[in-house]
């Protein structure tokens, strides 16, 4: 968590650091993100979003001040079970009165005056159907660092920064809070998991292999890995060399949505660092979290997709076609850049959630 902006964008985009973890078959989570802003613009002062085994299920904004299912199988549960439904709305409008106060104590407490600032919490819970074991976990951040973790063994908070050493203090005396905490991470949240998983399994369990090419913009470029199409979200692409996994040359793509519920990721390899010799040795690993199987596919120069031509090999009409599309491009961009501002003028634009609605259209961070 690198700044501000970046956590709002991993939130929204559900590919945030605390979402991302190896998930098998055996093991079901129950995890809510909150994040809770001031002073940053175009921007809700409070977004909500609930997921179970890294599939999101639920949304809430200060803007749209209620909670919504996201998943049919959802839909049907809180249609068979009205009161989950008033119990999210309650949360959604509750904690954005909770954070903002939160907010301005933070602020007060460390003498910060104006500015951008951001508090984060992820809460939830997972259990091991193999062994039984049930895990709690309710931490937060603040400006883009890690803040206080509460340890539901002892009851206490811990505080990884100093900043928040009298936060810690104030809160391991809400004797009250503590307790209602360790209930619901080790009775209710497992309670309502089990039911969510129960619900969405023919969902959360099913499995879509992607499918994989090779891809470079030029000669001299990054060779991308591209996976697109699979589901569950909760997967891993890298390179490897003699069954070894690469650190360096290798750049890792983002995690995004596809618009039909699928997703894609990709990872590239610089190639100019590896010889030409040595790509049979070079192979690209797709792998679903918890899970050995794996698809892969070998570094091979006829293998890969692109839609480079060599400048003395370009057509004169395509030239000239080129330069025709580039003028209609601008006057797109330029009629678009205009309704834009009219919207603006006109206060049409609000804050939406970023689900799999904005999927992206173009092939992740491949340059193609």
């Amino acid at each position: 968590m690198k700044s501000t902006m970046n956590n709002i964008l991993t939130l929204l985009l559900a590919l945030a650091v605390w979402s991302v973890q190896d998930t098998s078959a055996d093991r079901h989570s129950l995890k809510y993100f909150i994040t809770a802003t001031s002073g940053v613009k175009n921007f809700p002062e409070f977004v909500g979003a609930a997921e179970v085994d890294g599939v999101r299920v639920g949304y809430c904004d200060s803007n749209i001040q209620s909670a919504k299912p996201k998943q049919e199988w959802m839909k049907q549960l809180v249609r068979d079970v009205p009161d989950q439904l008033d119990w999210y709305k309650r949360k959604c409008l509750g904690n954005q009165h909770v954070f903002r106060r939160n907010l301005k104590d933070l602020s007060h407490r460390l003498n910060q005056s104006g500015g951008s600032h951001v508090l984060q919490r992820m809460n939830g819970c997972e259990i091991d159907d193999e062994s039984g074991e049930i895990v709690g976990y309710n931490q937060y951040g603040y400006d883009g660092e890690d803040f206080i973790v509460l340890n539901l063994e002892t009851l206490t908070w811990t505080a990884p920064s100093p900043q928040a050493f009298t936060t810690k203090l104030i809160w391991d005396r809400e004797k009250e809070r503590l307790e209602y905490n360790r209930d619901y991470y080790k009775v209710k949240c497992p309670e309502w998991l089990k039911m969510y998983v129960d619900y969405g399994k023919s969902v959360l369990q099913k499995k879509e292999l992607p499918s994989m090419a090779l891809l470079q913009k030029t000669p001299t470029s990054m060779v991308c890995c591209h996976a697109t199409g699979f589901y569950p979200r909760l997967a891993m692409m890298f390179w490897r060399r003699g069954g070894e996994e690469l650190h360096e040359h290798i750049e890792h793509g983002e995690l995004l949505p596809n618009h039909d519920g699928t997703f894609q990721m990709s990872v590239n390899l610089n190639v100019s660092a590896v010889p030409l010799a040595e790509w049979p040795e070079y192979e690209c690993v797709f792998q679903f979290g918890g899970v050995k199987e794996q698809l892969v596919i070998k570094l091979d120069q006829d293998a890969i997709q692109s839609n480079w031509i060599p400048p003395q090999k370009v057509p004169a009409a395509v030239v000239i076609g080129g330069v025709v599309g580039l003028l209609l491009s601008l006057l797109a961009a330029a009629a678009v850049g205009y309704y834009i501002r009219k919207r603006k003028a006109n206060g049409e634009f609000q804050a939406v959630d970023a689900g799999p609605e904005f999927a992206q259209s173009h092939v992740g961070d491949c340059e193609q």
